[in-house]
């Protein structure tokens, strides 16, 4: 594990590179960005590491908050700027000038708004089931009514059991793993800042030059409509629908997201 520093405001974010199981040094990079509450390591316990490291040298960040990144109890600390200047702090500490990115959830809101701030360091952009609106409501709508209050009151089982009861189908373990690792006071405070996040304008997506394929589940009920909202504003977009898969239940599909990204990859790859 690695260590990125933020220059504005000192926060450490932990990142790991994992190399291309080629050995090859070449090999272009591709960034994954997990969701909220989650962890880097939910790309190893999905098998996103193992099938992406055929073709691709890895970096896999541990977003403010979460895993063994600092886990600052302010909210003000989870703008949306200082996040992606944790990003840009782990490209620089990676020394990789450019990479690929795939976001989940969180990573992918994080990704549109660096492909805004700083496009010249993305070569593609992947959005898994992301949205560029604001944000006022959308974590009782991921989780349930309530969720933040649950979660600051009752800890994070009295949270995740909560959340089962308005599940079709249970958590998975990985990620009710990833959940269970997290600073609870830190979490309640990037919950409480998303809340107020103003999300990016129609003007400004509609600016994007970055090459950029929208994913999302077709019973993700809450970004289905904001995900083919992007696919529609950022020029050139492409847009991948899989069908049967709610919110959680999407990052979980590694094969089905596998077989739409992995083309979408190898289709913009670095000369």
């Amino acid at each position: 594990m690695s260590y990125a520093i933020n220059p504005a405001d000192g926060t450490r974010i932990a990142f790991s590179s994992q190399p291309a199981r080629s050995g090859d040094e070449n090999a272009p990079v591709l960034m994954l960005v997990h969701g909220s509450a989650l962890s880097s390591a939910v790309w190893r316990g999905l098998g996103y590491v193992a099938a992406l490291r055929e073709h691709y040298r890895l970096l896999l960040p541990d977003l403010r908050g979460h895993g063994r990144s600092d886990t600052p109890h302010d909210e003000d600390a989870y703008a949306m700027e200082a996040i992606v200047g944790d990003l840009v702090a782990v490209l620089d500490a990676a020394g990789v000038q450019h990479a690929h990115y795939l976001g989940y959830s969180f990573g992918a809101r994080a990704g549109l708004a660096l492909a805004v701030a700083a496009p010249q360091r993305l070569h593609s952009l992947i959005s898994l089931g992301g949205s560029a609106r604001p944000q006022r409501g959308a974590m009782d709508s991921l989780f349930f009514p309530g969720c933040v209050g649950v979660l600051a009151q009752k800890g994070m089982e009295g949270f995740l059991a909560e959340w089962s009861t308005h599940r079709d189908v249970p958590v998975d373990p990985v990620t009710a793993a990833a959940f269970r690792a997290n600073d609870t006071d830190a979490l309640v405070a990037y919950f409480r800042r998303s809340d107020r996040e103003p999300g990016i304008d129609d003007a400004i997506l509609g600016e994007i030059e970055v090459p950029t394929l929208a994913v999302v589940g077709s019973e993700d009920h809450l970004r289905v409509d904001d995900t083919r909202s992007l696919s529609r504003t950022i020029p050139g977009a492409r847009l991948a629908i899989l069908r049967g898969f709610d919110h959680a239940g999407t990052v979980a599909a590694a094969p089905e997201v596998l077989s739409v990204i992995g083309p979408f990859l190898a289709a913009h790859a670095v000369p």
